[in-house]
């Protein structure tokens, strides 16, 4: 005996109402599922050669817009840079020198290591900001906040040992013998504290702002505070008193 009767089928959740127009998918959820689903096409070699040459060509891309604006032409299309930094910085020895080796913007401000230049390039993204926002798009305004930029680059460069300046210049490559007698005291009792280059030098490639060595003392003991190691505390939870 044949049982023509038909079992109803379950509804499923994503179950359009009966009578109910369908909803089309949206763009982006169209996008996403032609994304992963499989190739009727292309085999996976062909897939993965794809993958291959377009990564290379990604990278390539990416890297080429990295070094572009890393060049001191970039830097300077900024005409707050241009017209400020930039004119003081042509009257110094890192722009023009017996030896013809100059030190452009990005040597100072931008670490050459990956990890931390792609840091650095993320934290200038507010610098473009301030620029579209014309914070210090005046002289005017440029030098009533050149000691707070003048004291985060000073900050930057105590806090990680002066490390953009060390890749021209090291305490362990300095041939004292060659240099002045006062340089050559200053740098090797520089050794000896373990002290770093913006300690001492500071202005040597932009005007000095008012107020810069009261700025620098007030940065040097804020940073000597926040690096101290905390006090003991004696059993019962109370610092002891000094």
């Amino acid at each position: 005996m044949n049982d023509n009767s038909t079992t109803p089928t379950p509804a499923t959740p994503d179950a359009t109402p009966a009578g109910a127009p369908a909803k089309a998918p949206g763009r982006l959820r169209r996008l996403w599922r032609w994304f992963w689903s499989p190739s009727g096409t292309l085999s996976l070699g062909a897939l993965l050669i794809i993958g291959f040459f377009g990564g290379i060509a990604f990278w390539g891309g990416f890297h080429t817009v990295v070094e572009a604006t890393n060049t001191e032409a970039f830097c300077i299309s900024c005409h707050e840079m241009e017209a400020n930094v930039f004119r003081e910085y042509r009257q110094t020895v890192h722009y023009t020198n017996r030896t013809g080796v100059r030190a452009v913007c990005t040597d100072c401000h931008v670490p050459k290591d990956w990890t931390h230049k792609m840091i650095r390039k993320v934290q200038a993204s507010n610098d473009l900001l301030q620029h579209i926002l014309g914070t210090v798009d005046t002289p005017e305004k440029f030098n009533a906040k050149r000691i707070q930029l003048a004291t985060n680059v000073w900050r930057t460069m105590k806090t990680t040992d002066s490390r953009e300046c060390r890749n021209c210049h090291d305490f362990i490559h300095m041939d004292w013998s060659v240099q002045e007698k006062r340089s050559a005291e200053k740098h090797q009792e520089a050794v000896r504290n373990a002290n770093t280059c913006i300690d001492c030098h500071r202005g040597i490639a932009h005007r000095l702002p008012p107020g810069a060595q009261e700025a620098a003392d007030k940065l040097w003991h804020e940073l000597s505070q926040s690096s101290a190691p905390a006090p003991a505390t004696p059993a019962g939870g109370v610092a002891a008193a000094r």
